[in-house]
């Protein structure tokens, strides 16, 4: 995937990751990001400088993170968890979208670049939804995992959630970059090699 490709695939994943997180949480109780300006399809709402400057650097990035307020919602762990889910369910749904012309159109000759794009779009969503449904903080998927925990641990499991985000980003990125240099392997790109492939697979077959 060449950079163009890539920080073009970026944009509309991140967007509709991002907007999607915004419109459950605004639907659900909590008006926080709508008043942010979050609840648009704009880019611009949703690209974090650093986050797009790490494309150029290391060919990953995010966007800017959407603040809620659980406090407004009717049922906050759940709610929360719903709105965590938002994001990568937005991004399976582009790709079964974006499978449809590339399976069944012809993107030969002056539509060739036209394909190069939907097949990022494609397979970035995927990698976006299954990264996000890690289940540990950062990621949507740790919020989605609160809803398995009973509700006496909780607050135990929130003051992790806060604790925990920078040891986990600084594995991940030790897993990624450093482990993969010293014995060219890594768990995290495994991880998603694989499930990557189920998913598209699944997606690809039923479109």
């Amino acid at each position: 995937m060449s950079l163009f490709y890539l920080i073009a695939a970026l944009v509309v994943c991140i967007t509709i990751h991002e907007a999607s997180h915004a419109y459950v949480a605004y639907k659900l109780g909590d008006p926080t990001a709508k008043r942010d300006g979050r609840v648009s399809l704009n880019p611009l709402r949703h690209l974090d400088p650093l986050g797009t400057l790490a494309v150029f650097i290391f060919h990953i990035g995010w966007g800017k993170p959407v603040v809620i307020n659980d406090r407004n919602f009717k049922y906050p762990v759940r709610d929360s968890a719903l709105t965590a889910l938002a994001g990568p369910i937005s991004n399976l749904l582009t790709a079964f979208l974006i499978a449809i012309p590339l399976k069944h159109l012809d993107f030969s000759g002056v539509l060739v670049y036209l394909g190069f794009l939907l097949q990022s779009i494609f397979s970035l969503s995927i990698v976006l939804a299954v990264f996000n449904l890690i289940p540990l903080p950062p990621f949507d998927g740790s919020k989605i995992l609160g809803l398995f925990i009973p509700s006496k641990y909780q607050h135990k499991y929130d003051f992790f959630m806060q604790r925990a985000m920078g040891y986990v980003v600084l594995v991940l990125l030790f897993d990624i970059y450093l482990l993969e240099s010293l014995v060219s392997f890594s768990f995290v790109k495994v991880f998603i090699g694989i499930s990557y492939d189920l998913i598209s697979g699944f997606i690809l077959s039923n479109t």
